[in-house]
């Protein structure tokens, strides 16, 4: 089956935005008055719950409050959220944040031939757009044909409606599409809806098990700065190209049963991401 859609997560995968991320909630705090200061390995622990106002749930929660407080510290997470959204986009707005190794490179290769661009991400819309706008221009957000951000499903990942509900966009089947993630929970998330998954883990989400997607590399890599020689050689190439993927998403077509989990995964030595290495998180 040719391949129609590259759909694209955004925190992570699009550019490594976490740390604008936790710095914006940490300031938000600060404005709120609450004495809560997320470290990088904490927020990293963190990151397993997927969406910014279900992981302040999932804090307040750790903390074990008294009933009464967890209550009123529950109903102040909205007004907390839109405090941190207004400082990361203002991060964003000034430069904080840049696109990963090869992004741009790969979308202007899609656009080339033809190969509609979708995203389908937990964050917000206007996360989303203020990103692309800094990063890709003004009108970057018309460069896709399907924006599918967390408040418009009901179930955020690992669960697969972010992409189903991109697929339903975009009026394509699963088995013309591939989807490029950064997380286990995307990865889940993905897989769940049918498609095949690149993954490329970043400090926040390289200890994470990725055993079950087609591909795993550091980057997507750039003529500036290609793949590792690991990596490299996984693939045949200094970069992943479009038609590296297309390639993947034929051999996958042709294939007359799905593998076994785990088999004919491809790995291109992440650090901190090791061949056959698992490891599950509650």
């Amino acid at each position: 089956m040719r391949l129609r859609a590259l759909i694209f997560d955004v925190d992570g995968t699009l550019a490594d935005t976490e740390e604008a991320h936790r710095c914006a909630f940490n300031r938000a705090f600060a404005q709120h008055g609450l004495d809560w200061s997320w470290s990088r390995p904490k927020y990293a622990e963190l990151l397993k719950t997927t969406g910014g106002k279900e992981r302040l749930a999932a804090f307040v929660d750790e903390l074990s409050p008294p009933p009464a407080l967890r209550r009123a510290l529950l109903e102040r997470i909205p007004g907390i959220h839109r405090t941190k959204t207004e400082i990361y986009a203002t991060l964003v707005e000034d430069g904080a944040v840049s696109l990963r190794d090869g992004v741009e490179r790969l979308l202007e290769e899609a656009a080339a031939a033809d190969v509609r661009l979708a995203i389908a991400s937990t964050t917000t819309l206007v996360n989303i757009e203020t990103l692309l706008r800094t990063t890709l221009g003004r009108y970057s957000p018309h460069r896709f044909a399907v924006i599918g951000a967390g408040d418009q499903v009901r179930h955020k990942k690992p669960a697969p409606e972010i992409y189903r509900f991109v697929l339903r966009e975009l009026a394509q089947p699963a088995g013309a599409c591939v989807a490029i993630e950064d997380s286990a929970h995307g990865l889940a998330a993905a897989r769940a809806a049918g498609l095949l998954t690149v993954v490329t883990p970043t400090y926040w989400t390289r200890d994470e098990d990725f055993s079950e997607a087609d591909l795993v590399l550091p980057s997507l890599g750039s003529p500036a700065r290609p793949l590792p020689p690991r990596a490299a050689q996984a693939i045949g190439a200094d970069l992943l190209t479009l038609d590296a993927i297309a390639g993947l998403l034929e051999a996958r077509c042709a294939e007359s049963e799905p593998p076994a989990a785990g088999r004919g995964t491809q790995r291109a030595g992440h650090e901190g991401v090791h061949p056959g290495h698992r490891q599950t998180h509650t």
